[in-house]
């Protein structure tokens, strides 16, 4: 499910708002994507970044974000 406003989302450790991902991706939030009714995100788009949701699951569930260039400027 494609969201185009933010839906705050949270792990074992820490609840995401808007405001606390667009500080930790440095970049304005767009829309974000839910695959299979899970409770955080797979990928979210930012002005200048698709960033992709990972999760990793030990004794806690924690997740971290790998960037990736939206629009590349090739020379």
């Amino acid at each position: 499910m494609m969201y185009c406003e933010f839906k705050p989302f949270s792990t074992d450790t820490e609840t995401y708002t808007q405001e606390m991902l667009e500080e930790v991706i440095g970049d304005e939030f767009e829309a974000m994507m839910y695959k299979d009714d899970k409770e955080i995100p797979a990928y979210i788009w930012t002005v200048n970044f698709v960033v992709i949701v990972k999760r990793s699951t030990k004794f806690v569930t924690d997740i971290s974000f790998e960037k990736i260039p939206r629009n590349p400027v090739c020379e």
